[in-house]
């Protein structure tokens, strides 16, 4: 009677626990699934493709740096170790499942004429603001058509995001992955898969990423607007820009 009285208590206890780990994993947050590492083409490595080669590198994803003056770009490279490289634009354009273009917008007509076959079909985040006292007369004229109109003109055939061109590179480096709720980005696109893998590549840099519409849109945060350079959380950026 003893060893069958021990028994079901054993049982008991067994089944006490088991409840109880069950309990603890039903109220702990499912892990994050690891983020698909990506080969990133970025043409243009100054300071805000500079600060997300960093960011990106870190993340686990392969990056190809590029400028005009690539020798400029090996000690950066280096530093971030085996993951990134240096090349040409042109080797950056055929290196990237996605292509991170943070170039003077006055180059984006030539840029996309010389890569055009290059970056045909391929997902392109599009940083780049149009500056008149930098760009010229063209800067104005953009201006007042909003950059979700105009840059797919000048790098036709590509899945255009436009993205990060809201952010100081400042606020990239000292911004990411901050305590608390993270600095929003907002993005405009119109292809579904490349607003997706644009949201990845915010969240992966540390920050949350805002879809605000398509690239007609993208002018709601373009230079001079109010979004533009603020340190706002998606919630505020939401409010700011009347989205559900």
């Amino acid at each position: 009677m003893r060893r069958v009285n021990l028994q079901v208590m054993a049982g008991r206890a067994l089944r006490g626990l088991l409840a109880v780990m069950l309990m603890l994993a039903a109220s702990s947050p499912a892990p994050a699934a690891d983020a698909v590492p990506m080969k990133i083409g970025i043409i243009g490595t100054g300071h805000i493709g500079g600060a997300l080669a960093k960011l990106w590198v870190a993340a686990g994803h392969e990056v190809l740096l590029s400028s005009r003056h690539p020798e400029e770009l090996k000690s950066l490279a280096a530093a971030l170790g085996p993951r990134a490289h240096v090349g040409t634009p042109r080797e950056a354009a055929l290196f990237g499942d996605v292509v991170l273009v943070s170039v003077p917008y006055k180059a984006l007509p030539q840029l996309g004429q010389d890569l055009k076959s290059e970056l045909a079909g391929k997902i392109v985040l599009d940083t780049c603001n149009p500056y008149p006292e930098r760009d010229g007369p063209m800067a104005v004229e953009v201006r007042k058509e909003g950059t979700g109109v105009a840059s797919p003109r000048f790098l036709p055939g590509v899945r255009l995001v436009r993205a990060f061109n809201a952010i100081g590179w400042r606020d990239l480096e000292r911004e990411a992955h901050r305590k608390g709720e993270a600095v929003a980005i907002p993005l405009a696109g119109d292809d579904a898969q490349a607003l997706a893998v644009a949201q990845q590549l915010v969240t992966d840099a540390g920050f949350a990423p805002v879809v605000v519409g398509g690239l007609a849109r993208a002018r709601e945060f373009d230079v001079g607007t109010m979004p533009y350079t603020r340190l706002l959380t998606a919630a505020q950026l939401r409010e700011a820009l009347s989205l559900r």
